[in-house]
């Protein structure tokens, strides 16, 4: 019995496994900036969040007559300050930037020698208090609790940069080695209630810095329990789809089935909807039971959305357009562009909760909390206007009486940067209002009058989408294109340069926050270059400007143009001399084989044969420097970026080729066939090719050699494909082939990349099922991550990046060779 059971619990795990559609799941996808995903198969299941885990709070409530169901997001939890933080309360703490020997975290130690200062204590000027830029620093708070303080359901509150050791009143309560970006709520209940007490406590801080910035901040706060959770019943969801640009919910809510779906409408071939960051909620509800209903709907959006960190001050405001109702929030503050980086969050521009005049009520409340009793209560007046921290959005539709014919209404979120990105020095609008003559509200106004004509469109090139991925490899390789879609595109911020070019430009999320950089373009070229190669021209314009303006002077491509959202220039601290040159130079030749023309080429020859001569002299055998793997280290004589440079040369020939440069031609297919030549006698390792030259015992997959099929160059003998793939094959894990033979880590895009050089759509798709296998298993709810260990399936590091654009490669191989 004991065995049967356990075989059914097995097999009920497996099941559920199955069942998972996404490690996370796209709701609202534009921007780096305005980007709301759900961690968790259920989609009530959790607090709907931005890319980078930060509450973006999302809550959908049905009334069904006189029963609430809650279908969408979870109330965020409340905290009542008990001891503040410095981005509530300036307070002072003494410290001292020299080790204090034992027992100063002692309630009794005598710190009268230490220094005294505001928190936080950082080195970074424009956040700091207290400037702190040496390796350690010990900080001792001395506050007092009054006897009415309950002990009960108190965390702390912290931002530390980086490891830490902290004491409560002599006792040692908190231990990391790392760092948190934001603030955060650490869980240390116990902790505290055994070691506060009333009157005098200290709490005491050793922070050690590492690596990269310096920060220290604490305060201690009160969990409170949500109210309404008591009221209102958890709709019952039946199932989810992930579609390329539609992720659709189906709930049972009591006597009432509800459908509901959200479409980012990122049309690639129409840049005027690519570039609209509006997206609509649609509610499809119709009785279950055979009778009517009155029904309506309650949609909170938090004005989080609208702001960096929570603690920023909001005004939101009641505004209107002819034929909709629109709330619009943005910060007091309004910093247009003054922050950078890869954590952080927009804080300027205004978010919009926009629904048909005829059908919807609206009204600003202080918080989600009131929002939700409000609309409990019927209840729907509020100020016009209103200012404060994490204000509610709250948008009501009424569907009337409900029977059994289905009846469909829907909303509208949209995000108004007012600038999206600085330029060499030019702060840039968005493509849609490029000129700086268009309204948001009016926008707002076109897209819902435009709704029916725009559904129609999506589901038209979405179906293009699945069909095309579908017949190219599959099944498992359609769902993962679908995934990979609005993620990829919805990493990029789409403007227009002062020079009048398009620009594209990625955000390296969760890597290190560069705008524009040269190895995210590679990567997810397929994507584009099979849809639409204007948005890879855009990505590969400012790179060119760069270097045709004498900006930049090297005699190969820069790594990126800044960090997002500022791109004024490299901020990469090192090279990747054959990386960038040969990304360039191939993906020309891969947009003049898609266009059938080098025109692009044209117009950058001379950089792009300065680019080649250096790959002439310097790629064939590489010194050691970094490529695009770059977190797996230095490494040199490179097999598979010496193949990127042979594969940048021939890709050069061609395109001389196609321009009547035929001594040239000549002269670089020649040399990529005695290159290749070379590295096949230098590379071999029996039976594989070597990680690095004359290393018999390494391999690595040689994911750069797949432009030899992809633009139809033949320049590798199939010898070289079929002992390569055999090989990767005896490799694979679980959850993927590792990358190569130093760690068991992967890369997805470069599997799909690795995989499309197998001779056939059965040897393809042995490589497709692990990775589907990681993307339905996987515990790292997070956006799709590209970096995931093979052996567990979890992710190793990054999230939400544009490269899962790669996944479509084999999708381009069989559009340009059918």
């Amino acid at each position: 019995m004991a065995v049967i059971l356990i075989g059914s619990f097995l097999q009920s795990i497996i099941c559920l496994a199955q069942e998972q559609k996404a490690p996370s799941y796209p709701l609202i996808t534009h921007t780096p900036y305005f980007s709301i995903w759900s961690s968790t198969d259920r989609l009530n299941g959790s607090v709907t969040k931005h890319w980078t885990g930060a509450d973006h709070s999302l809550i959908g409530i049905i009334k069904v007559d006189d029963a609430y169901y809650r279908f969408l997001g979870k109330e965020t939890n409340e905290y009542l300050t008990v001891l503040p933080t410095a981005d509530e309360t300036a307070y002072q703490a003494a410290y001292t930037l020299s080790n204090p020997g034992t027992g100063w975290y002692e309630p009794g130690f005598n710190d009268t020698d230490w220094k005294t200062g505001g928190a936080p204590f950082s080195d970074d000027k424009q956040k700091a208090k207290t400037y702190w830029n040496t390796g350690d620093i010990w900080v001792r708070r001395i506050f007092t609790l009054n006897n009415d303080v309950s002990f009960d359901d108190l965390f702390l509150k912290i931002n530390h940069d980086d490891n830490i050791d902290i004491y409560l009143n002599g006792k040692l309560i908190y231990h990391k080695e790392g760092w948190v970006n934001n603030y955060t709520f650490l869980d240390l209940r116990e902790q505290l209630k055994a070691n506060l007490k009333a009157g005098r406590n200290v709490l005491a801080f050793h922070v050690r810095n590492t690596a990269g910035g310096r920060f220290l901040d604490a305060g201690i706060v009160r969990k409170m329990e949500p109210t309404a959770s008591k009221i209102i019943k958890e709709a019952e969801q039946r199932d989810a789809e992930v579609k390329a640009m539609e992720t659709k919910y189906h709930f049972s809510c009591g006597k009432v089935d509800l459908e509901l779906t959200f479409t980012s409408p990122l049309l690639i071939k129409d840049l005027a909807l690519l570039s609209t960051p509006i997206s609509y909620i649609s509610y499809k509800v119709k009785s279950n039971d055979g009778d009517k209903h009155q029904v309506s709907v309650l949609l909170s959006a938090s004005s989080d959305i609208a702001a960096n960190l929570p603690s920023q001050q909001i005004t939101a405001k009641a505004t209107a357009t002819a034929g909709v109702k629109l709330l619009q929030a943005g910060t007091v503050e309004q910093p247009v562009l003054m922050k950078k980086g890869d954590d952080l969050r927009i804080d300027w521009g205004y978010f919009y909760v926009g629904a048909s005049k005829d059908y919807s009520r609206q009204y600003i409340s202080a918080d989600e909390k009131n929002g939700i009793q409000q609309f409990l209560q019927g209840r729907y007046e509020s100020p016009a206007e209103r200012t404060g921290k994490r204000l509610s959005l709250n948008t009501v539709v009424s569907f009337g009486q409900v029977g059994n014919e289905p009846a469909e209404k829907f909303m509208l979120l949209g995000y108004d940067e007012v600038y999206a990105v600085q330029y060499f020095g030019k702060n840039l609008r968005p493509w849609w209002n490029k000129n700086g003559n268009r309204s948001f509200n009016t926008l707002m106004n076109t897209a819902a009058a435009n709704h029916d004509a725009v559904m129609k469109k999506v589901r038209q090139f979405q179906d293009t989408i699945h069909v095309d991925a579908l017949h190219a490899g599959g099944a498992a390789y359609a769902r993962l294109c679908g995934l990979a879609y609005r993620q990829s595109i919805a990493a990029h911020a789409l403007v227009e340069s002062p020079q009048k070019e398009l620009l594209f430009l990625s955000k390296e999320n969760f890597s290190n926050g560069c705008i524009a950089t040269v190895d995210l373009t590679y990567p997810s070229a397929p994507l584009f270059l099979a849809y639409n190669p204007e948005l890879e021209k855009g990505m590969m314009n400012g790179i060119f400007y760069y270097s045709e303006s004498g900006k930049w002077t090297k005699p190969f491509a820069a790594h990126d143009l800044g960090t997002y959202p500022l791109a004024n220039g490299q901020v990469y601290g090192e090279d990747m001399p054959v990386e960038e040159a040969g990304n360039m130079v191939i993906l020309a030749a891969a947009i003049a084989k898609v266009e059938g023309g080098a025109g692009y080429a044209k117009k950058h020859w001379p950089t792009l044969t300065t680019w080649a001569k250096y790959l002439d002299k310097e790629g064939f055998d590489p010194a050691n420097q970094l490529c695009t793997d770059d977190f797996a280290g230095h490494l040199a004589r490179n097999v598979n970026l010496s193949a990127k440079a042979i594969m940048a040369l021939r890709s050069y020939a061609f395109l001389a080729g196609m321009l009547g440069h035929q001594a040239d031609a000549q002269y670089y297919l020649g040399r990529s066939q005695s290159m290749m030549r070379d590295w096949i006698k230098l590379a071999d390792a029996g039976d594989h090719y070597s990680l690095t030259f004359e290393n018999k015992n390494t391999w690595s997959q040689k994911y750069n050699l797949v432009w030899d099929k992809v633009l139809d160059f033949n320049l590798f003998p199939e010898s070289v494909f079929k002992k390569e793939i055999s090989y990767y094959l005896s490799k694979q894990q679980p959850y993927g082939l590792p990358l190569d033979s130093r760690k068991t880590y992967t890369k997805s895009d470069w599997i799909i990349w690795t995989a499309v050089m197998a001779s056939d759509n059965a040897g393809f798709e042995k490589f497709i099922l692990p990775l589907e296998k990681y993307v339905l298993e996987t515990r790292s709810r997070v956006p799709l991550s590209d970096w995931h260990e093979t052996t567990n399936g979890e992710q190793t590091g990054f999230q939400a990046r544009s490269v899962v654009g790669g996944y479509f490669m084999k999708v381009l191989n069989d559009k340009l060779n059918k």
